[in-house]
């Protein structure tokens, strides 16, 4: 892993999708309402194959004391975190919440989940020790404001630990991520596929602590602070 500066102000590159043709909140729900019950299938070959899984349980292992996830969807990181934490999670589909309630209770987790929207968390500040979140910076509407909200309600000697994918490092396949923006976008319930995650978080006032490229130079491991 390699230090990361931190740069906070700095301004990001504008994102490549137009407003004009942007999903708002309640379409992204919908379409994730949509796809609950298929959606670990259609995320089977990127978590087993590609190595995602793999991934997020180096990461998600270094959370402690009282978790929040961000973006929960079916609840597939729950059983990576840490035994024994007070562990909240969030997500703006209600079905993808009720999947998620079952993978919690099949592993005997005790969770307390919520219906919200990553824009507009109902926490009061610094409430969390570990605030975590993958792969869903792509998807906000607006990921600068909800990152801003995750650093509200993480504790200032907190940890932020995020999983994202952006453009990669390797010159086709960024070249190929831009070819196919609109599509991807289309295909995939408004995901971003070639922002750049790490502009965003610093743009949001979120120091980054370490980060690490992992799989094609598009994930990128992040544990950051909210300074």
């Amino acid at each position: 892993m390699k230090t990361m500066a931190t740069h906070e102000g700095k301004t990001c590159k504008p994102q490549r999708i137009p407003l004009s043709v942007k999903l708002t909140a309640t379409q992204i729900q919908n379409a994730y309402d949509e796809i609950a019950d298929q959606y670990e299938k259609k995320t089977w070959f990127d978590q087993h194959i590609l190595g995602v899984a793999r991934l997020k349980k180096n990461l998600l292992s270094k959370a402690n004391g009282k978790i929040l996830e961000v973006a929960c969807g079916i609840g597939s990181n729950i059983p990576l975190l840490p035994v024994g934490s007070d562990i909240t999670a969030v997500d703006l589909s209600p079905r993808m919440l009720e999947v998620a309630r079952k993978t919690a209770t099949q592993n005997e987790l005790s969770v307390n989940f919520a219906v919200m929207d990553a824009e507009h968390l109902e926490f009061p500040d610094a409430t969390f020790d570990t605030v975590v979140s993958t792969l869903s910076t792509c998807t906000f509407p607006n990921p600068v404001k909800a990152l801003q909200e995750i650093k509200r309600i993480c504790r200032p000697n907190g940890l932020i630990l995020l999983l994202e994918h952006g453009h990669s490092s390797m010159p086709w396949l960024a070249r190929y991520q831009d070819r196919h923006e609109y599509q991807h976008y289309e295909d995939h319930a408004g995901c971003r596929w070639n922002q750049d995650p790490l502009e965003l978080i610093q743009s949001a006032g979120i120091k980054i602590v370490k980060s690490k490229r992992n799989i094609l130079g598009m994930f990128h491991s992040i544990e950051a602070v909210p300074v």
